[in-house]
């Protein structure tokens, strides 16, 4: 049995190491084939974009070694790909993955060094009486690290006609993780001048150059055409949305499961789809493969969450923040499962992702990996689309948000001493607690006397807090002011909850409204799915919030 080498991302070393491999060399073909002839290519992070970016490096690089036998056994060995385009193209290849620094003085000088290195591999053009002696002083001063920003930027569309020239031959460009200096530089504030750089570098090397054969840019969004990519005509933008390229990304079931047969591990199937799976590629079904690879390598072959432990979580945070209304409410339903339907965009802005007011949060959350298309909604002129989150192992990250918002409200001993009541019965505990929490949290977070804030914390908190003990429902009719809540307990000899919330206007009686409530709760028969799961204990209460203070009433 072979074994996996995680976290590699070199082709090379891969094969030579006799590793276990999926044979992804599909992705050679599909990108020869492809009519553009530049290509933006996104996935979530961690789904194969280094490596397959690596493996089209080996199998297209003009090089005097032969590396032909890396490709022994892999379907791309059988292609006429293979004898038309093996080994033929000068080729550049630059990855920004490490590009992340605090400032833009510190991000331009790593981009120096990283741009000089890439020349490093064709120091045999300083040889050649091809390039004359301007050229041959830019390269040495780029080299040196002289060069002025305008040459680093025009760096791509230099090397890609020095070397189109030497081999008589049309040049292959690959850039990896292009938004990674982008996201950083809009988190440390020098968004604009990485976003300038990273336009000019790219233009040059991709927009209208003659010595191109092909280019391929990869990362985890399309930012606005404005931003970066201006009048990149020719360029094909496939995501996750698209149909071309899904087999290239991610394990599909067929992958994963010849995957647990070679490791003995078959019958982790089932655990697997509930952690890993749900990710739908232009309508292929996608397991994570980072962390699928992680939990095969394991010896306690036991699910964690893998893939969410790899990066920071300071975008998504900054992304999904409870300033937002339509989130919190939305979120509830995501949390339970339930889908939502959204317009999902290509082209975003940062600016426009963390506006408080934008609605591109569930675009950006979808290209990043955190929300999985259901399916597609008929929306006539823009693309719509049912939304989930996919997986066991990114609800995790969603239940890490809202703990985190309610602990910023809740003073977390209160919370489980309101929440252990509940679960137990003891309404009185729970009333006395509930009204001191709405009372401190109103009077120290200058709500302005609405309770809206509260509301949605203590229903989110109930959502994760109690999610191992019971699954729960919920069916909004009119925001917070027509909402009723259902805990149906995994233990059957467990007491089953109903909670019906009321707005309580000032000119209404409460004693009324709470009556009202609970006749709802019986009117609807909102016990009949408790009683359907053989529930014979039911508690029944009514919650009515009247500026600063709440009210309850049991059935």
């Amino acid at each position: 049995m072979k074994d996996i080498f995680v976290g590699e991302s070199d082709f090379k070393i891969i094969r030579e190491s006799n590793s276990y491999y999926v044979d992804k060399s599909i992705f050679i073909e599909e990108f020869i084939n492809c009519p553009y002839k530049v290509m933006l290519l996104t996935r979530p992070r961690r789904f194969g974009k280094t490596i397959n970016l690596s493996l089209l490096r080996y199998f297209l690089e003009k090089t005097e070694q032969d590396h032909s036998v890396l490709f022994d056994g892999l379907t791309i060995k059988k292609s006429d790909i293979f004898s038309g385009h093996f080994s033929k193209y000068p080729l550049i290849f630059i990855t920004f993955k490490d590009i992340k620094h605090s400032s833009w003085s510190c991000c331009f000088e790593n981009l120096k060094i990283l741009i000089a290195n890439t020349f490093k591999k064709f120091l045999y053009l300083l040889d050649s009486d091809q390039l004359i002696e301007m050229e041959k002083k830019i390269f040495k001063n780029i080299i040196n690290g002289t060069a002025s920003e305008v040459v680093y930027g025009n760096s791509l569309q230099l090397l890609s006609e020095l070397l189109c020239r030497y081999h008589n031959q049309t040049v292959i460009i690959l850039i990896d993780e292009y938004d990674t200096p982008v996201h950083t530089g809009f988190q440390h504030n020098y968004y604009d001048d990485i976003i300038s750089f990273m336009r000019n570098l790219l233009s040059g090397g991709l927009k209208d150059n003659s010595n191109l054969y092909k280019g391929l840019v990869t990362g985890t969004l399309r930012l606005s055409k404005e931003s970066i990519f201006t009048g990149l005509n020719n360029l094909g933008v496939f995501t996750c949305i698209n149909k071309r390229f899904n087999r290239c990304f991610g394990f599909d079931e067929t992958e994963l499961k010849k995957m647990l047969t070679d490791f003995d591990l078959s019958d982790k199937y089932s655990t697997l789809s509930k952690w890993y799976d749900g990710y739908n590629f232009g309508g292929k079904k996608i397991f994570n493969p980072w962390s699928v690879v992680n939990f095969v390598s394991n010896a306690e072959s036991k699910p964690e969450p893998y893939w969410l432990n790899t990066s920071s979580m300071e975008m998504i945070e900054n992304t999904i923040t409870p300033n937002k209304k339509f989130l919190r409410e939305e979120l509830n339903d995501l949390i339970e499962g339930k889908p939502i339907t959204k317009i999902i965009y290509e082209n975003m802005v940062f600016n426009d992702i963390t506006n408080p007011r934008s609605d591109l949060v569930w675009s950006f959350l979808l290209h990043s990996g955190y929300l999985n298309i259901i399916k597609e909604v008929d929306s006539h002129l823009r693309r719509k689309y049912e939304l989930q989150i996919p997986n066991r192992e990114v609800r995790i990250i969603y239940v890490e948000l809202i703990e985190k918002w309610v602990k910023n409200l809740f003073e977390l001993k209160h919370l489980e001493t309101l929440l252990n009541s509940l679960k137990n019965g003891n309404i009185t505990i729970f009333e006395k607690h509930l009204k001191m929490i709405c009372l401190e949290i109103m009077s120290y977070h200058d709500f302005a006397g609405s309770p809206e804030k509260v509301y949605h914390a203590l229903v989110l908190g109930m959502l994760v807090w109690l999610s191992n003990d019971y699954v729960i429902r919920s069916n909004r009719e009119s925001g917070y002011g027509r909402y009723d809540i259902i805990f149906i307990p995994k233990d059957t000899s467990k007491q089953g909850i109903i909670i019906e919330f009321k707005r309580i206007e000032e000119d209404e009686i409460v004693e009324d409204i709470l009556n009202d409530a609970l006749k709802q709760i019986e009117k609807k028969r909102y016990d009949v799915e408790l009683k359907a799961a053989n529930i014979k204990n039911i508690l029944k209460l009514a919650i009515g919030f009247k500026s600063k203070s709440v009210f309850l009433k049991q059935g």
